[in-house]
């Protein structure tokens, strides 16, 4: 009998914001994202082993790790600034 298990990582955008970027010092969209790393059994995803959270720039790709607060600091900010887009 085979058993398949592993690991398969996960990337998804959470948040867009515009801001100046801390590498190329352009004003550009930075993706706040959510990476994460699953166990799976048979390539089906079972539980999380690891979460982490950065912001990446459009421009040049430079990315900055983020906490948990700053991302739910950049989802309080963009939800009153996205109507007036």
């Amino acid at each position: 009998m085979f058993l398949l298990f592993g690991t398969r990582a996960h990337r998804a955008v959470i948040n867009v914001v515009s801001f100046v970027c801390g590498y190329c010092g352009v004003l550009a969209q930075q993706q706040v994202l959510k990476k994460s790393t699953k166990f799976t059994l048979f390539f089906v995803p079972l539980f999380p082993l690891a979460k982490s959270y950065a912001n990446e720039c459009t421009n040049c790709g430079g990315t900055t790790r983020l906490t948990a607060t700053q991302v739910r600091h950049s989802m309080d900010w963009a939800t009153p600034h996205a109507s007036a887009d």
